[in-house]
Parts: structure tokens; C-alpha cells; sequence
């Protein structure tokens, strides 16, 4: 590798109870487009915790648990329990609405990404895709919760291109990887351990890569796990709404009508 990308910003993020919101579309988000929220839940738990129907348009939302088992469903028509170490992938489109509930007490660690989706598939159909722990694919010490790594593959169907991996290093073991040419987002958060990218040691934060085509490349300093992604740029304003993040006014204003036409039907229906 001839050249490595250098970090240009870190942050913890922002705690707002048992979350820590560590990419926001207020914060860091309008700089790491595509990745426009990021949720990292590092606590104690008890069973029947968790978020009620809601809605969401305009993005991708991947959540990842390591050690709880979840219950999910969708008006999309999904429905199910995955367990630790499983994904759960939300497309919504022009408009869904989902929740989410744990079903384990204790000690949880898990994240919620949301990947902000350009014209056409914003407007699109909702989908939901549940993949349990043992297709989850890895390569080494790389598990490949989207996109690809060397010979793993994501199951997750998404035609953006994008990759998100949790990273497991022991100490001074060094990771290094080369993202496509067209990939100039990329960034590395930290949630166990200490590392080094650059001369940047790196402990409980997010590090913000430069844009280039460079490689990348990160050192433990003691047993660590990271998640990283890197992806092209979304070259599309964030048009937010409740819930939801478009491209323009008239694909949020369209979602919107969607949105209370879902809710009606749970509401007529009793599950609401």
C-alpha cells in the first residue's frame, strides 16, 4: 500500500439516553453522505426494550445487534426474531414504518446505521431483509455487514455501492485494506479498544477520513473492535423531514402523504 488516508476530524457523538448518536445529517452526516446516521447502544437492557411503530422514507437503515436477539416488523411485510449477531435491513422508500423490541436482558452492544438513497430509490418500494448470525459472512477477521471484502460478500441486496464492516484486531495486529477508486467517503469508529490510523490514536470515537483514493490502513494498540465503512459520495443536498431524509421537497412531500396513509391503517387496525 503506497499511501494511506490520514484522519481530518473525530468525534464521541452525543449521548441521548441509552444512545449515542455518533454521525448525525446536523453533524457529520452532510460530510459522510451516503452514511447519514449512526447509533452505537453500549448498556444494560431488559427484555420488551425498544422503539414502537414508526415511520422512516427516503434512506436504508441497517441495524446491528451483537448480543441481544430483536423482534422486528415492517408494513412492508416482515416480521420476525433475529438473534445476536444477526442484521436487520429497512429500505423504506417512499415510506414504511417498523419497530423493534429486545428480547434479551443485559449488557447489549449494537448499532443502527442510515444510508441516505439517491433518486429513483428514494421514491421506491419498501423492503425488508432479516439475515440471521450464521450468514453473516466473514473474511478473517472481517465481517461484512454490507458490501465486500476480499471473498465475502454481504447478503444484504442494495444496489448502492458501499461497504460496512465490524473489524476484530489483536494486539498489534494491522488491518489494511483498499477501497474502490470511486469510494472517497471513509471513516473507522472505535468501540473497543485502542488504534492508530495515521499516527492518530483512536479510543471510543469516530475518525473521519480524508477524501482520496488512497488506501487504508489501522494498528491496534490493544485488542480492538472497529466498524468502518467507505463509499462514493451521495452528491444529493439532505432534504430532512421527521424521520426521513430525501433528495428535494416534492420526494419528501410525496413520503409524507405516504406516511400518514400507513399510519392510518395501523390506527384502523388496532396497532397503533
Amino acid at each position: 500500500m503506497k499511501t494511506t488516508r490520514t484522519v481530518i476530524e473525530r468525534t464521541r457523538g452525543d449521548q441521548h439516553g441509552p444512545i449515542r448518536r455518533i454521525i448525525s445529517p446536523a453533524g457529520l452526516g452532510d460530510r459522510l453522505k451516503p452514511f447519514v446516521f449512526l447509533d452505537f447502544i453500549h448498556t444494560q437492557l431488559t427484555d420488551g426494550w425498544g422503539f414502537g411503530f414508526h415511520p422512516h422514507s427516503g434512506i436504508a437503515t441497517l441495524t446491528y445487534h451483537l448480543t441481544a436477539n430483536v423482534e422486528y416488523e415492517d408494513t412492508a411485510g416482515m416480521t420476525g426474531l433475529i438473534m445476536a449477531g444477526g442484521l436487520e435491513w429497512m429500505r423504506a422508500g417512499g415510506g414504511v414504518w417498523h419497530k423493534a423490541t429486545i428480547r434479551t436482558s443485559g449488557q447489549t452492544t449494537g448499532f443502527q446505521l442510515w444510508v441516505a438513497l439517491p433518486p429513483g430509490l428514494e421514491d421506491g418500494p419498501s423492503e425488508g431483509q432479516y439475515v440471521p448470525p450464521d450468514l453473516v459472512r466473514s473474511s478473517g477477521n472481517t465481517k461484512v455487514l454490507l458490501g465486500h471484502y476480499e471473498a465475502a460478500s454481504s447478503p444484504i441486496r442494495h444496489p448502492a455501492p458501499l461497504n460496512y464492516f465490524d473489524i476484530t484486531l489483536s494486539a498489534g495486529e494491522t488491518w489494511s485494506f483498499e477501497p474502490p477508486d470511486d469510494h472517497a467517503v471513509a471513516w473507522v469508529f472505535v468501540y473497543e479498544g485502542r488504534v492508530e490510523i495515521g499516527g492518530v490514536a483512536l479510543l471510543d470515537e469516530l475518525a473521519v477520513l480524508d477524501q482520496s483514493t488512497a488506501g487504508v490502513e489501522i494498528k491496534a494498540l490493544t485488542t480492538a473492535r472497529v466498524i468502518f465503512g467507505s463509499a462514493p459520495k451521495h452528491d444529493y443536498p439532505l432534504v430532512l423531514g421527521s424521520s426521513s431524509i430525501h433528495t428535494n421537497e416534492a420526494s419528501l412531500k410525496s413520503a409524507s402523504v405516504k406516511i400518514r396513509q400507513i399510519r392510518a391503517e395501523l390506527e384502523a387496525a388496532g396497532r397503533l
